[in-house]
């Protein structure tokens, strides 16, 4: 009875741990809804090119009818409007805060790109001209609290110049004002306009708290949100935190994983490496488990920092794939990828101290052993589900 009644209170207080790290919602490998919009101002109009992941189209229509987790052409057609009305609702272009018409659609197609399918939407606006002011809001996925993460990676060019930013969370809003010397650069049209990555800066970005942001701070909430909408992550943190270890054992470890997923998240973005989805996001699911397990069958853990360090090599990858696809200035790219980095420390340092007292009490209880069990137990159940539903979403 008294083993029973332990193992209850281990059960319960192991819960209360891990919903302290992993918050409660949609848990699968469409952790985040990704758009990827680029502005091209010239002296003769705007074009904008946004880019949805199909998944989201997918929850946004429910246009999935075959239910094989893809967006089929035929599929597509049948959803064009629904998805166009819904953009058109919730994407707006000002310009002296004036909302400017979506009258010049010039194309809206759905692309497969190897194993992803995007939507590709491209419209043409009337210009910016100099002294006056533009801004982008996205509020696409702002209401709905239940469904996955958002984030809309804008880039923005103007003649030789260009700059990044990064709309989640409540921050909505972009904005810049076009200085006589941004127009004075700006080209006749879109089809002189080169692919640049000058080192320049220029236009005056707003951050008023108000829902707009700058290019830093923008990423740097992004890592935050990305953070704590990765319950694989989290979970892998709790899993490595549960088992009884120094301060300085937490140190080493902690430190380890920063400094392996902050190299391959950099060498990912930078592109010199590319490990494809279908093996991070599965190898993800499978270092929860292999720590879970060691929990269960070590009774004393050592060298654990090593073992983080070889993980987070991995996790930093999953990191990653949010950022990659998005064409960053080489002006604005260390920038963009440390802001990112430190909003991922911060949400990670500011959880384990929230977790200090609560693990400083648990490796004091004499039922201590019960509740790694018990703890690591609930972490594999959940990597082994996550495991298997990846391979068989990564495999269709």
């Amino acid at each position: 009875m008294v083993r029973v009644k332990a193992t209850i209170r281990a059960s319960i207080l192991l819960s209360i741990l891990a919903l302290l790290l992993i918050p409660i919602g949609k848990v699968d490998a469409h952790a985040y809804s990704a758009s990827y919009t680029t502005l091209t101002l010239t002296k003769a109009n705007i074009g904008m090119t946004y880019t949805l992941d199909e998944l989201s189209v997918i929850e946004l229509t429910d246009g999935d009818v075959n239910k094989n987790s893809m967006l089929e052409p035929e599929e597509f057609d049948a959803v064009k409007d629904r998805i166009l009305e819904l953009l058109k609702k919730d994407i707006q272009l000002e310009i002296d805060n004036v909302p400017q018409e979506w009258s010049q659609i010039e194309s809206f197609t759905l692309k497969r790109e190897g194993d992803a399918t995007k939507v590709i939407l491209n419209i043409t606006f009337p210009p910016v001209l100099a002294s006056q002011s533009i801004s982008l809001t996205d509020n696409l996925y702002l209401i709905d609290k239940n469904t996955a993460n958002y984030v809309d990676l804008v880039k923005i060019n103007y003649g030789t110049q260009n700059s990044t930013s990064a709309l989640s969370g409540k921050y909505r809003v972009w904005s810049m004002q076009l200085t006589e010397s941004d127009y004075a650069a700006l080209r006749q049209d879109l089809q002189s306009q080169p692919n640049s990555n000058s080192t320049e800066s220029g236009g005056t970005e707003s951050s008023d708290g108000l829902g707009h942001i700058s290019g830093w701070f923008s990423f740097f909430t992004l890592g935050m949100g990305h953070i704590l909408g990765g319950y694989d992550h989290l979970l892998f943190l709790f899993s490595l935190l549960i088992a009884r270890q120094t301060f300085k054992q937490y140190a080493k470890m902690i430190t380890a994983f920063t400094i392996a997923h902050s190299i391959t998240l950099t060498l990912t973005v930078l592109g010199i490496i590319n490990i494809p989805a279908w093996f991070v996001e599965p190898a993800i699911a499978l270092s929860i488990c292999y720590v879970a397990v060691e929990n269960i069958v070590r009774k004393d853990v050592s060298y654990r920092w090593v073992l983080t360090f070889l993980f987070g090599l991995i996790h930093g990858m999953g990191f990653a794939d949010i950022l990659k696809e998005m064409d960053i200035p080489r002006s604005e790219l260390a920038t963009d990828l440390i802001s990112f980095n430190l909003g991922i420390e911060t949400i990670q340092v500011a959880l384990v101290a929230l977790l200090l007292l609560p693990l400083i009490m648990l490796h004091r209880w004499k039922f201590l052993r019960r509740a790694v069990i018990v703890g690591s137990a609930i972490a594999l159940i959940l990597g082994a589900y996550w495991l298997i539903d990846r391979i068989i979403i990564m495999s269709a």
